[in-house]
C-alpha cells in the first residue's frame, strides 16, 4: 500500500518555504502522492453540517490559508520530479470548466504527467451561492464540465453543447501528458459519487472513514465496475484521514485489509518542528510497511 500525504495548509505556521521543505522531504522518504483539497471561500459560521465530524464542524477554521489547489500543486511540480500530485477535492461544478480543464493541462504538462485529479461536488450551500452557481445541480453540472474537459483535452478541435454549457469549436493547448487526459477520481459519501467512479474514473478518493465504511464502499464500486464490464483492478482506491488521527501501524493494516491502494496522511502538530517530527515517523513507520 502507498502513503500519500496531505500537505498542512491549515496550520497557520505553515509558510510556502515550509510547504516546499515538506514536499521535497516526502518525495525523499518515498511518499507516493502530495493531497491538497479545496475551499474557495470560507464562513465564520457555516450554515451548512460538514459529514466527516461528529458535531458537524469543518476541520479546518474559516481563516485557513487555503491556497488554490491547481495553482499551489504547481508550485509543488516545480520543487519535486518523482511525488505524484493530486487534488483531494477540487470542487469542479462551482469552477469554470474551460478554466479548469486549462489550469489541469497545465500542470500535468509542467509536471511531466504526474497529476490525478480528484474531483468532488461539495457540500457548502454557501460557497456555490458566493460562486454564483446553483447547489442543487452540482452533480449534473460536474458531469457536463467532465465532458466539456474531456473534449478540451483530448480532440484537435473541441466543442460542445448541453444543458449547462455551451463551447465553440476552438482549440485548447497545451494538451496533458497523460492520456487520454489526467486519471479522473471522484471523493463523496453516496452512490451518485460511486457511479462517477464506475462510469467515469479511475480512481476513489475518501476521506475520515473507518476501515469497516471503506470496506463496504470498495464492495458497492465492484458491483458497478462490474455492471460496466470493468473490475476494482482498474481503479485506485484512495483514503485521507485527519479528523481519525492519530493512527498507528496497526490501523495501516487494516485500512489495507479493507481494499485501500493508497493510505493519505495528514500532519497535525501545532508548530513546525512537530510537523518535522511527524513527516519522519509516518516516513519511517509507514512506507513500505504493506
Amino acid at each position: 500500500m502507498d502513503i500519500g500525504l496531505n500537505l498542512p495548509v491549515v496550520n497557520p505556521s505553515a509558510t510556502p518555504s515550509f510547504l516546499r521543505e515538506i514536499a521535497m522531504r516526502a518525495e525523499e522518504l518515498g511518499f507516493a502522492e502530495l493531497y491538497l483539497g479545496e475551499h474557495v471561500v470560507l464562513f465564520d459560521a457555516p450554515a451548512d453540517l460538514y459529514r466527516q465530524s461528529d458535531d458537524g464542524s469543518a476541520f479546518f477554521p474559516s481563516m485557513a490559508n487555503l491556497p488554490d489547489p491547481i495553482q499551489a500543486l504547481t508550485f509543488f511540480a516545480a520543487c519535486t520530479s518523482r511525488i505524484r500530485l493530486a487534488t483531494g477535492v477540487a470542487i469542479l461544478p462551482q469552477r469554470n470548466p474551460v478554466y479548469t480543464a486549462k489550469h489541469v493541462a497545465t500542470l500535468d504538462w509542467l509536471s511531466g504527467g504526474r497529476f490525478d485529479f480528484a474531483i468532488g461536488t461539495g457540500w457548502s450551500s454557501e460557497e456555490y451561492a458566493a460562486c454564483a452557481t446553483p447547489f442543487e445541480s452540482r452533480g449534473e453540472r460536474c458531469r457536463e464540465y467532465i465532458e466539456v474537459m474531456r473534449r478540451l483535452w483530448c480532440d484537435p478541435v473541441s466543442s460542445f453543447s448541453g444543458r449547462f454549457y455551451e463551447l465553440p469549436a476552438c482549440r485548447q493547448h497545451p494538451k496533458p501528458v497523460q492520456k487520454p487526459h489526467p486519471p479522473l477520481w471522484f471523493g463523496g459519501f453516496g452512490e451518485a459519487t460511486y457511479r462517477r467512479v464506475a462510469e467515469l474514473g479511475s480512481g476513489y478518493y475518501g476521506f475520515d472513514q473507518t476501515p469497516a465504511e471503506i470496506a463496504a464502499v470498495r464492495e458497492r464500486l465492484g458491483e458497478l465496475l462490474a455492471e460496466r464490464g470493468r473490475s476494482l483492478g482498474e481503479i485506485t482506491i484512495s483514503h485521507g484521514v485527519y479528523n481519525r488521527l492519530p493512527v498507528s501501524t496497526d490501523t495501516l493494516a487494516e485500512y489495507h485489509a479493507a481494499g485501500v491502494d493508497q493510505f493519505v496522511v495528514s500532519l497535525r502538530a501545532a508548530d513546525q518542528a512537530g510537523m518535522r517530527a511527524e513527516l519522519e515517523w509516518f516516513g519511517r513507520e509507514f512506507i513500505g510497511r504493506c
